[in-house]
């Protein structure tokens, strides 16, 4: 994290992306027409979206809140949405979305929440998300089959089985002590890659956490209650992402098609771009959306749509988690006392 060489190249590779995206995206449209377009949107569907989109990061903070309490840790509201500010801002920039989860932990455990109580909840909360997109993808793909085609019908069912095989690998590691470790394992790559220091000398605490993270698993696995309540809120959370685009759509001025067909279709174009390892979904996201949705807008209007789509719910919530993220970073490293406290830790692990 000192030096910051490998982030600063993943936020390369991601702003690259971004460049060639909107290269492709924008490189034959009439900039006027289109400039026109986006000044005659109705802001307060906009605002709406935008405000969806903060609500979708709210609904992780609950749900990391509630499990953290059931597992006995003291974590506020704030802390909680730092977390799941922090978890959406490197998943975005990292292949696979794999940096989110273990910056998570790291924070976690500079608030002195222990690494087995920080994965074990971060493990159902990403659970519950899988279980979520799965079904809401599949139920939807029921109403909007006519608007797939082979290549998208290919990308879909590499999607689903992608975050099948994820969902099985999570439930596994909260029911097999083996697979956690190796989760907790790949976590520490992860956070070498980021160039977190002393990650060694915390390798064996962490290996004496896993016994600890057994005994709760096997609370939550027996609390019942805890899981439908986090699946519940998933499922809002997500509908009320997927209404993201709706709201787009209602921006734009039109009003042909519902809201639930909107949603439903954004569901399915989530799972299908889920697999795609590329930071962000950066372009595949887009190209799949102009598929998907060529059936809802004119083709005069669709590269606005998926700018003002993605700008709402995709750019718009990377600025403000990198915000947060660089506001945690600076206030943990000015933080001496918390260092020095760290430092002497590390040496007791030693």
């Amino acid at each position: 994290m000192k030096d910051g060489k490998k982030l600063f190249r993943n936020l390369a590779f991601f702003i690259l992306l971004i460049g060639v995206t909107l290269y492709i995206l924008l490189k034959d449209q009439d900039y006027f027409q289109m400039w026109e377009i986006l000044k005659s949107v109705k802001l307060q569907y906009v605002f709406i979206g935008l405000g969806c989109i903060l609500l979708y990061v709210v609904c992780e903070a609950i749900n990391i809140g509630r499990t953290l309490r059931s597992l006995n840790e003291k974590s506020t509201f704030w802390r909680n949405l730092k977390y799941a500010f922090i978890g959406y801002f490197f998943s975005a920039i990292t292949p696979a979305a794999s940096g989110g989860q273990p910056m998570q932990i790291y924070y976690m455990h500079k608030d002195k929440i222990s690494v087995s109580n920080s994965t074990l909840t971060l493990l159902i909360n990403l659970s519950s998300m899988q279980i979520v997109t799965i079904t809401f993808a599949l139920v939807s793909l029921m109403f909007n089959y006519k608007y797939m085609n082979s290549v998208l019908i290919t990308f879909f069912i590499i999607g689903i089985l992608l975050n099948l095989s994820a969902l099985i690998l999570l439930l596994v590691g909260i029911m097999s002590k083996r697979a956690t470790n190796g989760i907790i394992n790949f976590a520490i790559k992860v956070m070498k890659f980021f160039r977190i220091r002393n990650i060694e000398a915390k390798k064996e605490k962490i290996q004496n956490e896993l016994l600890k993270y057994q005994a709760n698993a096997n609370y939550v696995k027996n609390n019942k209650w805890l899981i439908g309540r986090t699946l519940f809120t998933t499922l809002i959370q997500f509908t009320i992402y997927y209404s993201v685009t709706y709201w787009t759509y209602k921006a734009l001025g039109f009003n042909e098609h519902n809201v639930f067909e909107i949603i439903t279709m954004q569901s399915v174009l989530f799972a299908t771009v889920s697999g795609i390892p590329s930071p962000g979904a950066v372009g595949v996201t887009e190209g799949a959306f102009i598929e998907i949705f060529k059936g809802v807008y004119p083709a005069a209007m669709m590269s606005s749509a998926v700018l003002l789509n993605r700008i709402i719910s995709f750019y718009f919530l990377v600025l403000v988690s990198c915000g947060v993220t660089i506001f945690a970073y600076i206030k943990s490293g000015g933080n001496k006392s918390e260092e020095k406290e760290l430092l002497e830790e590390n040496k007791t692990d030693n």
